[in-house]
């Protein structure tokens, strides 16, 4: 098809007017043109099966880029004193080291901060599963009170009315080349912080150097592998027992994530009067004392464990279920309390010790992709 003159002339008077509006300026552009924003194509290390990212929030060069800053931007608290990465150092493997994570108030939840890591594969969120995507429990810890205790409507005016002289981010200039407007919103925080952590993505420890065929395994370290995916119990007490450490029937390494997002009962306590889990949320007595199950992955840098932190050490975590558990009525089906426990060694125990170590990515916790750019 061919076309007159005229038609060329519209068509590069168009692209001259594209091009006089790149980067949306308010000036020649009046009221502010919208941007298209850059598709960002996350990469899916080997052995890990495709991440489930929203059609209503696909990943965006700009969309990462701002979500980085608003995770740690401190000013998204009441006081300015809190981020989000305020409760998720990268020195503890993006946990918390605390038990209980302390907000500006000085007030303490009643739960330890899971790592963030890999959250683009889960499929729920908080010990008890009351969020099911990234960018609904994102919204929570800006405004709770015991938080960062700063309401949503007075969070997006702070960053609706930058830059100050105390900060000098144009955030509306960043909404809109990430979503194309200079109306800062609660969802539109919370797509942003939720793009930058799926790519939050760790898959670089010397267990993945290993599948990869990157690097041997120490003879202690494979020991404590293959304790991990055996079944725990000695065979003549638990059926189909073979003396393992009975590890991978919740933090099974199909699809390298090491859990499998459930939610059970670890035989931490025998009545659940001061947290339900699960049941808080669903009301099913069936649920109570069931709480998801936390990633193994750079599990040595992110003590204390459990959802209350009461275990200080990995050494604590395996004498609990090398224990058994404790018995009631939700208790998981795979601990060994009703058979005398693991029944581990000392030696086992320092195996499996020594395989759990290998999950530690020294790479992603020290990446400046995810540190605090302010």
């Amino acid at each position: 098809m061919r076309y007159s003159r005229p038609h060329v002339f519209l068509v590069s008077s168009f692209v001259l007017f594209l091009i006089g509006c790149k980067g949306c300026n308010p000036d020649p552009c009046d009221p502010p043109c919208e941007t298209v924003a850059t598709p960002y194509t996350l990469e899916i290390p080997p052995f890990f099966p495709p991440m489930d990212i929203p059609e209503d929030n696909a990943l965006t060069e700009e969309g990462i880029q701002l979500g980085r800053l608003l995770f740690w931007e401190k000013s998204l608290s009441a006081d300015g004193s809190m981020s989000c990465g305020s409760c998720h150092l990268p020195s503890a493997g993006f946990a918390d080291p605390n038990p209980y994570s302390t907000g500006i108030t000085g007030a303490q939840g009643i739960r330890n901060a899971m790592a963030i890591v890999n959250l683009g594969w889960a499929s729920s969120y908080f010990w008890d599963g009351r969020a099911t995507s990234l960018e609904e429990q994102i919204l929570e810890p800006v405004s709770h009170p015991d938080e960062m205790a700063l309401p949503w409507d007075e969070a997006v005016q702070k960053l609706q009315n930058t830059p100050t002289s105390a900060n000098d981010i144009d955030y509306p200039s960043l909404f809109n080349k990430a979503f194309a407007t200079t109306v800062i919103t609660p969802n539109l925080v919370t797509k942003a912080i939720a793009q930058f952590l799926r790519t939050m993505v760790s898959a670089d420890s010397k267990f993945d150097q290993w599948r990869r065929g990157e690097t041997y395994l120490t003879d202690d370290e494979f020991a404590g592998y293959e304790m991990f995916i055996r079944e725990g119990g000695d065979p003549e007490i638990t059926p189909g027992g073979q003396f393992g450490g009975d590890c991978f029937h919740c933090h099974s390494e199909a699809g390298l994530q090491f859990s499998d997002y459930l939610f059970r009962n670890n035989g931490l306590d025998s009545v659940f009067t001061n947290d339900a889990g699960l049941a808080g949320i669903t009301g099913s007595p069936l649920d109570s004392g069931r709480f998801k199950t936390p990633t193994l992955r750079n599990v040595a840098l992110t003590a204390p464990y459990m959802h209350d932190g009461r275990f200080q050490t990995l050494e604590e975590v395996i004498d609990h279920y090398n224990s058994g558990g404790l018995p009631s009525s939700t208790v998981d089906p795979f601990m060994k309390y009703n058979s005398g426990g693991l029944m581990l060694s000392e030696v086992q125990k320092a195996r499996l010790l020594a395989f759990m170590h290998t999950l530690t990515d020294t790479a992603f916790i020290s990446d400046p992709r995810f540190q605090d750019p302010h």
